[in-house]
């Protein structure tokens, strides 16, 4: 547990007893620090027991004791309206910060390798730590992913911290600076929290604030947000600059050319690795996330080999386009994380031969924009809420079924796709070898509250179906496929 015994005998307000809430009580208690509490859930509060802290109303208390305001990211300290407590702290005088600020101030020895973005930070985070891990480097994961950072154990000068940090996060670092910081790209997401996308854009800035000297700063330039970032921040100066395309050169830094990665930090135009051959992460999008842990790990100083090895050997996120495995030829795809247009997007275009299972409760827009995919599909299976809606949108334009419910629609592609492989080999007396295999993809572009408790839980049944269809695979009876 981090150490920060420079609050000894000091008074720290905590504010939420969340993960990364009561990691920060913890660490403080046994750190000497006098530690004020609360939740304002009376449940979260009786978690203090076990560690002899008596809850403090910190919207009542007195602010002229605390030294600082820790903040769950979770609960609003600015926009759209301020928790009471945090603004007592703000008229108080008193720093509001999250536990990362806490962990980068306490053990700034150790190398920090920071990773943020709209889309695809958990998995690069969790491929820039697996690659790093693997090479030798003792290394501690966390942040948005995961666990919390107090909990981490106290590293050293050779070993490392990988952090996924959330717009939420970067909203209360105030000194904090990192060996290296990433931003994979920025969409429109959490403005409410933000006061609007200047904000949002200046959160994830915030993660480029205070390096200096070496310290890496790696953006995209793929999207136009962080395209001009690169720009000011390229004239600003004071950081090694380096950008990251999947669309084309971007010199001195690490792009992708005819799905080969090349390495240009050093003017080289070293083509790395042959992108196309990492079947396990398909798509421009795990491309994108590729490069950027490649640029993540040469800051680091791992060999190239190690880098190539350690992505190689990734097994992937549950729940973002997890190869689960085959029946009978036909490949089980879980991306129940995807819980929008803008994510399911990612998965349609890594794919072909798609029997697509989608639907839950509908977010803004529906599946609109996804029309350039559609002749990637060969049949939807609606279930959830949306089902109706994504219906009207789908009809005429792609064969659908009705299924309500996740095990029925996961029954139904199967046998609809194992159906289509055995009609196209009685017609042509062979399986058709040039022909994508079939993919049974769960990627729903909803939210899962409809019929799951999280997209955990919906990705969690689609797994345990695939599971079970592989054990009775032969009661599967293969059917004519009925469009509805």
């Amino acid at each position: 547990m981090i150490d920060l015994s420079h609050f000894r005998g000091k008074t720290v307000a905590v504010l939420g007893l969340g993960k990364s809430g009561l990691a920060s009580v913890k660490a403080l208690v046994n750190s000497g620090a006098i530690v004020w509490a609360w939740d304002d859930n009376e449940e979260s509060r009786h978690q203090l027991d076990d560690l002899n802290v008596t809850p403090v109303n910190l919207v009542e208390c007195d602010w002229n004791v605390p030294e600082i305001l820790v903040i769950s990211p979770g609960i609003p300290s600015t926009f759209p309206t301020p928790h009471a407590a945090a603004e007592k702290a703000r008229r108080a005088g008193k720093a509001i910060v999250c536990d990362v600020e806490l962990l980068c101030t306490t053990v700034a020895q150790t190398p920090m390798l920071a990773i943020t973005g709209t889309n695809g930070k958990s998995t690069t985070t969790a491929l820039t730590a697996h690659i790093i891990s693997q090479s030798g480097i003792k290394t501690q994961v966390g942040g948005n992913l995961g666990y919390p950072v107090l909990g981490f154990d106290a590293l050293g000068a050779d070993d490392c911290y990988v952090l996924e940090l959330s717009s939420y996060q970067l909203d209360l670092i105030d000194q904090a600076a990192f060996d290296a910081s990433a931003l994979l790209n920025i969409t429109p997401d959490h403005l409410d929290r933000h006061g609007g996308m200047t904000g949002y854009i200046g959160a994830k800035r915030n993660i480029f604030a205070r390096q200096k000297g070496p310290q890496w700063a790696i953006i995209s330039i793929d999207d136009k947000h962080c395209a001009k970032m690169a720009t000011e921040l390229a004239r600003e100066g004071g950081h090694r600059m380096v950008e990251i395309s999947v669309n084309g050169p971007a010199p001195h830094g690490v792009y992708v050319n005819d799905h080969w990665l090349v390495d240009d930090l050093e003017n080289a135009q070293d083509p790395i690795l042959d992108l196309a051959t990492v079947t396990h992460m398909p798509g421009r999008h795990n491309w994108q996330n590729i490069a950027f842990a490649y640029a993540l790990c040469r800051a680091r100083n791992v060999a190239t080999s190690d880098i190539i090895a350690g992505i190689m050997s990734f097994p992937g996120l549950a729940h973002r386009q997890e190869q689960l495995g085959a029946i009978d030829g036909v490949t089980f795809v879980n991306d129940s994380k995807a819980t929008n247009a803008e994510a399911t997007a990612k998965a349609l275009s890594a794919y072909d031969n798609i029997y697509w299972i989608l639907g839950g409760k509908p977010k803004e827009g529906g599946i609109d924009g996804l029309e350039t995919f559609y002749g990637r599909i060969k049949k939807a299976f609606l279930i959830g809420s949306a089902a109706q809606a994504f219906a009207q949108t789908l009809d005429g334009q792609v064969p659908y079924e009705m299924c309500g419910t996740l095990d029925v629609a996961t029954r139904r592609a199967l046998e609809t796709a194992k159906a289509d492989q055995a009609e196209t080999a009685n017609a042509t007396g062979q399986t058709d070898a040039t022909s994508p295999a079939p993919v049974i993809l769960l990627s729903p572009a909803c939210a899962s509250f409809d019929q799951f408790k999280s997209f955990e839980a919906r990705g969690d049944a689609f797994r345990s179906l695939f599971n079970d269809l592989s054990a009775t695979t032969s009661d599967i009876a293969p059917r004519t496929n009925q469009e509805a």
